[in-house]
């Protein structure tokens, strides 16, 4: 509670003209009871209109005379108030990634608007069992059948749910009111959260961990018990146990009395993650994710704020959840673009988290088989404490893996979506009764052009990543804008069959019917996959063996654990080897090596087969290989050549108009603005797609050494962005270190 007399409050705009603190005066009755981080609704503007704010400090020292304040109107009905924490953190999320503190405190917040509590209501006994007998004999010979039923049931238990009368019984509502009347029973209300996690589950204890992952938990334990909070980075191999080192480590932060966040990449991990979870931890575990309903979502955050829970378990945003003492947050997967925010504030989970982490003097968690080159590159410059886990936890043998060329398969006659040692592999396990999962890789896809013959992409000579062909025809690089015409044969080879690529699950689909008519398949994708529970199901029936081949996108191939599948297929790893950005072959090389961690996770050997029309490119050699640290001193030297982060750092300016000319003005006006000081300018240009909702988009980026020289840029953008009278509709987003090309 704030002892001052005037509260800043940041209102709810989303307007640089009003993003920042407007002083009130706090009325007599809210003196002493008004916090920091209440909602509260205030006058605001020249018609005093009622708007709803967020009290970011309370002070005794007015910033204008007293006579001209204004004062709160009231606390806002149904909000609950924001922590001291969330609000710090949504200031770095402001002045980090650009945005307004109002956009920043939303971000923040997702889940506190109350929502009504669930009700259940019981019957309670209030006389001696021998009196209810006798009533019961009475209004039988009354025939008063209703009435007996329900003093039947209370001889035999004390309290009964009003629910299973009602229902079960048939016993009417006038005959539980006479009851209540008469004092023979009492009607209870009982309020309770909503709790997403209907798992019926046996608990079961933490396994005894091997040697690798007791040397890690250990090491981070020693710290943690020492007061030293730091961050750790995690390379464990696919099934080197990295998850039993999180339980350890959970365990431990909750018997010391705090609190744990665990982040998973996407919604597609939560059922098999949350069981596991929820045997080892049972109701102590919950989970937040966009599935939730609004009612689901705000009382996890109920119960995490009231220490009904210790963990959560979820995407991005569950690292929003406003535990009082967190101890530990851990990322899993970290390299998952998915930790990105692509609408604004475009914050990164990894680096809030490491915020939230000082904030708390909490312990920061990364892990991956294959992390990101930004977490490993600071681990080995000293930033993060690094461990390895070279070994499978189940002692089992890591996958063999195949690389077909897809270049000579065309030219041996095959067209086909399916090399022929995949069709035979395939057609193995099927006849054995193994299970097979099947990948497209379709992640980063922006219309590449490639030869089928060589295998050659067509590149932008300035940047040196892959030009996307545009609608006409033309070829274009999204950072420099260059252009080139789409070329009709390949000028490396000669061929012919130079083209962009079309791919989609359905017409895999379909192939796969054709060829295996008898093999039960499942598609999991953007289509099968919008309804609520539809992992889950697809993901259930498959862990069930209700299906034989498994096909899907990138969603597929995320740390799903499935004992039974012995083959894993990557049909086109060149999709994202071209995306058109400066991270391909990063994100390539992630996929392919996720992928290869699905098979063979049971007793029996597993195999994988990569098709590529690239079969000599690093990404898909090391994939091959499951080297990471040959992928990474590759993937380093390309990335300080070019100064692209780690070794750098880049910011996208994003600008969208209705007026095609007054967006191109605006984007030169904006890059000259930011080209001040020791910065690069790349564009303005078109982006790659150049209108959207009737909206014309510029994009030009910013490169710069060192953090606050790009950090500077924008504010210098700002400034000028909040005095620029003659704007109009144009809208102004910034994307630091942008996961993709705009």
């Amino acid at each position: 509670m704030g002892n001052g007399i005037f509260a800043n409050v940041i209102v709810d705009i989303a307007h640089e003209k009003v993003d920042k603190p407007f002083q009130y005066k706090i009325p007599e009755h809210l003196l002493g009871i008004l916090e920091v981080g209440q909602a509260v609704e205030i006058p605001f503007g020249k018609g005093d209109t009622l708007r709803k704010g967020y009290v970011v400090d309370i002070s005794d020292v007015p910033e204008f005379p007293v006579e001209k304040m204004k004062e709160i109107s009231g606390i806002a009905v149904g909000d609950v108030a924001v922590e001291d924490t969330m609000i710090k953190l949504a200031y770095f999320i402001k002045q980090r990634y650009g945005s307004t503190m109002y956009t920043a405190l939303k971000t923040v917040l997702p889940a506190r608007q109350k929502k009504k509590n669930l009700e259940k209501r019981e019957i309670l006994r209030k006389l001696p069992v021998e009196e209810i007998r006798e009533l019961r004999y009475e209004s039988a010979r009354k025939h008063y059948t209703g009435k007996a039923r329900l003093l039947e049931e209370l001889e035999k238990e004390e309290i009964l749910p009003e629910d299973l009368l009602k229902q079960k019984l048939h016993i009417s509502p006038t005959t539980i009111k006479t009851l209540e009347k008469q004092g023979v029973i009492e009607i209870k209300t009982i309020s309770f959260y909503r709790n997403p996690v209907k798992v019926d589950a046996q608990m079961e204890a933490g396994k005894a961990l091997n040697e690798e992952q007791q040397h890690v938990f250990s090491s981070i334990q020693k710290d943690m018990s020492y007061g030293l909070h730091k961050t750790y980075l995690i390379r464990g191999v696919t099934g080197s146990g990295k998850t039993e080192v999180y339980m350890a480590l959970i365990e431990s932060c909750i018997a010391a009395g705090k609190q744990a966040i665990m982040l998973i990449p996407e919604i597609a991990l939560t059922y098999q993650t949350v069981m596991r979870f929820y045997k080892r931890f049972g109701d102590r575990v919950s989970v937040m994710n966009s599935t939730l309903s609004a009612g689901e979502k705000y009382d996890q955050c109920m119960r995490a704020k009231n220490g009904d829970i210790d963990i959560i378990i979820g995407p991005r945003s569950a690292l929003f959840t406003p535990f009082p003492k967190v101890g530990l947050v851990i990322i899993d997967e970290e390299h998952e673009s998915s930790y990105k925010s692509e609408t604004m504030p475009k914050y990164h989970a990894r680096e809030v988290a490491e915020e939230l982490c000082k904030l708390h003097g909490a312990s920061l968690v990364l892990g991956s088989a294959t992390p990101s080159l930004d977490s490993y590159y600071r681990a080995t410059h000293g930033e993060y404490t690094l461990f390895t886990m070279e070994k499978r936890a189940t002692g089992g043998m890591l996958p063999t893996v195949t690389i077909a060329d897809m270049r000579e398969e065309l030219r041996s006659g095959n067209r086909s979506a399916f090399s022929r040692v995949l069709q035979e592999k395939i057609a193995d396990r099927l006849e054995k009764g193994q299970q097979v999962m099947l990948f497209l890789n379709r992640r980063g896809y922006a219309g590449f052009v490639s030869c089928r013959s060589c295998g050659e992409a067509m590149k932008c000579p300035h940047c040196d990543v892959a030009l996307s062909q545009h609608v006409g025809g033309k070829l274009m690089c999204h950072y420099c804008g260059y252009e080139a015409p789409m070329p009709k044969m390949c000028p490396k080879c000669g061929s012919k069959y130079i083209m962009g690529f079309r791919a989609g699950t359905q017409q895999v689909e379909q192939k796969l019917h054709e060829m295996y008519p008898k093999a039960r398949i499942l598609r999991m994708d953007g289509d099968t996959t919008k309804t609520k529970d539809s992992y889950d199901q697809i993901l259930s029936a498959f862990a069930g063996k209700e299906a034989d081949i498994l096909l899907g996108t990138q969603m597929i191939v995320k740390g799903h654990d499935f004992p039974d599948v012995t083959l894993v297929g990557a049909l086109m790893a060149d999709m994202s080897l071209y995306a058109g950005d400066y991270r391909a072959a990063e994100r390539t090389f992630d996929l392919l090596t996720q992928a290869a961690g699905r098979a063979g996770r049971g007793t029996t050997p597993g195999e994988v087969v990569i098709q590529t029309y690239k079969p000599d490119h690093y990404a898909i050699v090391h994939a091959a290989d499951q080297n990471y640290l040959s992928f990474y001193e590759e993937e380093a030297l390309y990335r300080e050549l070019g100064h692209y982060p780690p070794a750098g750092h880049m910011m996208a300016v994003l600008l969208m108009d209705y007026d095609e000319k007054e967006v191109e003005e605006k984007a030169d006006r904006l890059a000259e603005v930011a080209s001040k000081g020791k910065v690069a300018i790349l564009g303005p240009g078109e982006a790659s797609l150049s209108k959207l909702q009737d909206m014309y988009r510029r994009v030009f980026y910013i490169k710069a050494y060192e953090l606050p020289e790009i950090l500077q840029a924008k504010d210098r953008m700002e400034a000028y962005w909040n005095v620029e009278e003659n704007r109009g509709n144009c809208q102004v987003s910034f994307d630091l270190d942008p996961l993709q090309s705009y």
